[in-house]
C-alpha cells in the first residue's frame, strides 16, 4: 500500500469519502439565493444518467423482463454487456464524487447491437421462465416498496415497513445483518447497483467518530444501522440535506457493538464481486483498507488462549441477554466465513503479507477448534458423560474441565442415533448445548465442519423436523429456556418469553440459510420441503419478523408485519433452489492446506494439542 500505515490509510479514505449533501429547496427563489450563495464544500447530487454497473446472466434477464412486463410500475433496469466496461467511463456517480480525476469523462461509443437470429432458433434456444406465483409477486413489491434512497440512489432496505404500526423504533433503519437477504436477492435478480451502493455508503460510514460515554471501540467497527435524516442547511428552513445517521450500538438495547456487522459485510462483498465479476471493487484502496480494519478488531492479540472471538451478549443476530456471551457459535461461523472471504480479496503484496499469514493460522486453529470441541453426537455426549475432572496435565481429555453433571436431561433423548450438531458455546467449565440454527447452517455453508458434521446436522434437522421446522422454519435456537432459567439468564426479559422471539422462536429469515446449508451438501428436498411450509402461511399472515409457540403456529405477539428480511429471505431461498449454481458465490469448499497447517511450528514449544489425524478431521 505504497508504504502507507492502516491507520493513514483509514485517515485518507475517512478525508476523501466525505457525505453526499443533497439539497432540497422549498422555492423557486430560496434555490437561486441558495445556488448564488452556496460554498462547494461538499459534492451536490446532480443525479446525472448512467448506465447501472450490472450484470444479468441470460435466464435471469428473461425473468427480470417477465416481471417488468406484470408491473408497469417497474422500469427496466438497462444491463451493461460486461461489468469491468464501467471503468471505461460509466461508473456510477458516487465513485465519481470519490475519485473526480481517476476516470475518464468520455463515454465510449455504444457498440452496434448483433443481429438477432431467426425465430426458431432463438426459440430453440431460450430456456423456459417459471411463473411466478402470486405470493413471490406480493414479496417482490413489498421489497422494492421497502428500499430507501440517499441522494436519488438506493442504498438499501428498511428493516420493517409496517403501515399499521406507529411506533417505528428503530424498524425505519437500514440493518446490515438484516439487508444481507435483501442484497443477495436483488444481486440474483441482476439489480446490483444497490448492493454497490450499500457497501460503499457502509463503508464511508465505517470511518466516522463513535463515543460511547466518553470512550471509542476500534476504528474498524461498522455500524448495526444507519438512518437516511433531511436536515436544515440554515434556520430559515429554506435548504436542506440529507445525512446518513448510523448507529454503532451507542442506541441500541443495551448499548452493545454489533460484533457480525462488519463479518457480514465482508460476505456480502465477496458474493457482490463473485456475481458481477467486478473484481476492481474489492481491489479498491478504501475497500481493502475496510477489509484491513475489520480484521485489525478481530485478530488482535489478547488474553484469550481460544482462536474463538470473545464477545458480549446482544452482539449478533440475537442482539438481547440469552446467555450467549462468551464464544458463541454463531460469531464463529461468520468470523471463519470473513476470513475465507477475506483471504480470497486482499490485495497480495508486501504490506499484506503478514496479514494474509495470520488469517491463514488462524483458519487453521478456529476449523480445528470448532471441529473438535463444539461438535457433539451420541458418542460424543457418552463421552462427557464419563469425563475425569480437575485433570491437569498436556494430555488432558477434558481439556476445558466440563462437568457431567451439565448434560441436560432433555438432551440424552433428543440426540438421534445417526447425526449430531454442534454446540451453541464453549468456555471453561461450561458447554451451551442448545441448538442455534444460524451457527449450524453457516458452519457448513462456510465449510466450517467436516462433510460428515455437515451431513450429521441436516440429517439431525430432518429427523427433528417436528421441534426445528414443525408449522414456520425455523427455530433459532432450542430449545427455549423456561421457569428460573429464563429468569436468571435472561433477567426475565418480557420479551425473550419461552418459544418467543429470541428463545426458542421461529424465524423464517433463516429458511435462505437452510436452503444454502441444503444446496451445498445436495439435499435441497429439505429446502422445499420447508419452503413450501413457509409459502403456505406467509403471506396470509403479513410477512411476519418471527413466530411463537412451540411449534411456531401464532405469530409472534410482539412481532412487526412486512418485516423486510423475511420477505427477502422467502425470495431468496426460491432464487436459490431455482438455480443452485448461485449459491457458489456465499460458499466455501473445504480446504485441506488449512488441515495441514499448525502455528506451534513457529514457537519454540513444539507439544502440540492436536492428537488426531487430518483424516480424522475431514472425516
Amino acid at each position: 500500500m505504497n508504504g502507507q500505515t492502516t491507520m493513514g490509510l483509514a485517515a485518507a479514505a475517512a478525508a476523501a469519502v466525505r457525505p453526499c449533501r443533497h439539497r432540497l429547496l422549498s422555492s423557486a427563489s430560496a434555490a437561486a439565493a441558495a445556488k448564488a450563495s452556496a460554498t462547494p464544500l461538499f459534492p451536490r447530487c446532480s443525479h446525472p444518467q448512467h448506465q447501472q454497473h450490472s450484470r444479468r446472466i441470460p435466464f435471469l434477464v428473461s425473468a427480470a423482463s417477465h416481471t417488468s412486463q406484470s408491473d408497469p410500475s417497474t422500469t427496466p433496469t438497462p444491463v451493461t454487456s460486461d461489468p469491468r466496461s464501467a471503468v471505461a467511463g460509466n461508473l456510477p456517480f458516487f465513485d465519481r464524487v470519490l475519485f473526480p480525476g481517476s476516470f475518464p469523462l468520455e463515454t465510449p461509443p455504444v457498440e452496434e447491437p448483433a443481429p438477432a437470429p431467426p425465430a426458431d432458433e432463438a426459440q430453440a434456444s431460450a430456456s423456459p421462465v417459471r411463473e411466478e406465483s402470486d405470493t413471490e409477486r406480493e414479496a417482490w413489491r413489498l421489497l422494492r416498496r421497502a428500499v430507501v434512497s440517499y441522494c436519488g440512489d438506493p442504498v438499501g432496505t428498511v428493516a420493517a415497513e409496517d403501515p399499521e404500526c406507529t411506533e417505528m423504533l428503530n424498524y425505519d433503519q437500514v440493518f446490515i445483518r438484516d439487508f444481507v437477504p435483501s442484497a443477495l436477492a436483488f444481486l440474483m435478480r441482476g439489480e446490483t447497483d444497490i448492493v454497490r451502493n450499500f457497501l460503499l455508503h457502509t463503508l464511508q460510514l465505517q470511518s466516522w467518530e463513535k463515543t460511547v460515554d466518553c470512550y471509542s471501540p476500534g476504528q474498524g467497527l461498522m455500524p448495526a444501522s444507519f438512518k437516511i435524516k433531511t436536515v436544515p442547511l440554515d434556520e430559515n428552513n429554506e435548504a436542506f440535506e440529507e445525512v446518513l445517521d448510523p448507529d454503532f450500538g451507542e442506541s441500541a438495547i443495551g448499548r452493545v457493538a454489533p460484533v457480525d456487522s462488519g463479518l457480514w459485510w465482508i460476505i456480502l462483498l465477496r458474493a457482490y464481486c463473485k456475481f458481477t465479476g467486478d473484481y476492481s471493487l474489492q481491489e479498491r484502496v478504501d475497500v481493502q483498507t475496510g477489509i484491513k480494519l475489520i480484521l485489525s478488531l478481530c485478530l488482535t492479540d489478547g488474553f484469550d488462549m481460544f482462536p474463538t472471538l470473545l464477545v458480549t451478549d446482544g452482539s449478533c443476530m440475537i442482539d438481547r441477554r440469552m446467555g450467549i456471551h462468551g464464544h458463541p457459535l454463531e460469531i464463529q461461523a461468520l468470523f471463519y466465513s470473513a476470513l475465507r472471504c477475506s483471504r480470497e480479496m486482499i490485495v497480495m503484496n508486501d504490506g499484506s503479507k503478514h496479514l494474509l499469514q495470520a488469517i491463514n493460522n488462524r483458519l487453521s486453529a478456529l476449523s480445528f477448534h470448532i471441529r473438535e470441541y463444539y461438535w457433539v453426537d451420541m458418542k460424543k455426549i457418552n463421552e462427557i458423560y464419563r469425563y475425569k475432572t480437575e485433570e491437569y496435565s498436556h494430555d488432558a481429555t477434558n481439556k476445558f474441565n466440563i462437568y457431567p453433571e451439565q448434560i441436560p436431561s432433555w438432551l440424552v433423548d433428543w440426540v438421534p442415533e445417526k447425526g449430531g450438531y454442534l454446540i451453541g458455546n464453549l468456555q471453561p467449565a461450561h458447554m451451551d448445548f442448545r441448538f442455534f440454527s444460524l451457527g449450524n447452517l453457516w458452519a457448513i455453508s462456510s465449510s466450517l465442519t467436516t462433510p460428515t458434521q455437515a451431513e450429521g446436522i441436516l440429517s439431525l434437522i430432518e429427523e427433528k423436523w417436528d421441534d426445528l421446522v414443525a408449522n414456520m422454519p425455523l427455530k433459532i435456537c432450542y430449545p427455549a429456556m423456561e421457569d428460573d432459567e429464563w429468569r436468571i439468564v435472561t433477567g426475565s426479559d418480557p420479551k425473550n418469553t419461552p418459544w418467543s422471539y429470541h428463545n426458542g422462536g421461529s424465524w423464517p429469515t433463516l429458511l435462505w440459510q437452510f436452503t444454502l446449508a441444503c444446496i451445498k451438501m445436495g439435499r435441497p428436498e429439505l429446502a422445499r420441503r420447508a419452503i413450501a411450509v413457509a409459502e403456505e402461511k406467509l403471506s396470509a399472515d403479513k410477512w411476519p419478523e418471527y413466530y411463537d409457540t412451540r411449534s411456531g403456529r401464532f405469530v409472534g405477539k410482539q412481532s412487526r408485519s412486512y418485516q423486510t428480511w423475511t420477505i427477502a429471505g422467502f425470495l431468496t431461498s426460491k432464487i436459490l433452489l431455482e438455480n443452485p449454481e448461485l449459491a457458489s458465490i456465499l460458499t466455501c469448499d473445504e480446504d485441506l492446506e488449512l488441515l495441514e497447517g499448525c502455528a506451534c511450528c513457529l514457537s519454540k514449544r513444539t507439544r502440540c494439542s492436536r492428537r488426531v489425524t487430518k483424516s480424522d478431521i475431514i472425516g
